[in-house]
């Protein structure tokens, strides 16, 4: 596998990108990328000037991708999207994709990496609760019901640093990560 920051892309990664893109987050969030034109159009925002995005590649075949866009200054940066194509998942692509973005972000001036990870269908116990009257206990008791991401994060050192309740509609909140990278 080898990573490579994209700087000059061409129709060879924004077609394969956009294509996992939306294959790849139809479960997990189903209106997010729901056409190539979408996806398309979230590969290239990507790409813009500032941000960084890194690609895995198997020979010639994209595994995977990422990147992240300054927020806060240079300080706070946001990933946004990391996604593995499905025949790769599992075998270590996202873990190297985050570690190897972590490292250029760091070098770009970034303290913090965060994100936001939806749970738009009640893949984790805070869906389909009004969470506004006891969040952090919430949030401390946390239970992944059906392969939500937010505990691929975990592992790789990031936290829960909070949620935001009915962010994509009643009882589907964005549970908030991040990690020092100092």
């Amino acid at each position: 596998m080898t990573i490579k920051q994209i700087a000059d892309p061409g129709h060879e990664f924004i077609l394969p990108a956009a294509r996992i893109l939306m294959e790849t987050f139809v479960e997990l969030s189903p209106d997010s990328w729901p056409d190539m034109k979408s996806a398309e159009s979230t590969v290239r925002e990507c790409l813009e000037p500032g941000r960084v995005v890194l690609a895995a590649y198997d020979g010639q075949s994209l595994a995977g991708w990422t990147g992240a866009r300054p927020q806060y200054g240079t300080t706070g940066w946001e990933l946004h999207p990391i996604v593995v194509d499905i025949p790769y998942q599992g075998k270590g692509v996202g873990a190297s994709l985050l570690r190897r973005l972590e490292s250029e972000v760091k070098l770009l001036g970034g303290v913090t990496l965060f994100l936001g990870a939806d749970d738009e269908t009640g893949r984790t116990s805070l869906s389909g609760k009004n969470l506004y009257d006891n969040l952090w206990k919430e949030i401390d008791g946390i239970k992944n019901l059906a392969g939500h991401p937010y505990e691929f994060y975990i592992k790789n050192g990031y936290i829960i640093v909070g949620v935001i309740p009915d962010a994509n509609g009643i009882g589907k909140p964005d549970i908030l990560m991040a990690k020092r990278l100092l």
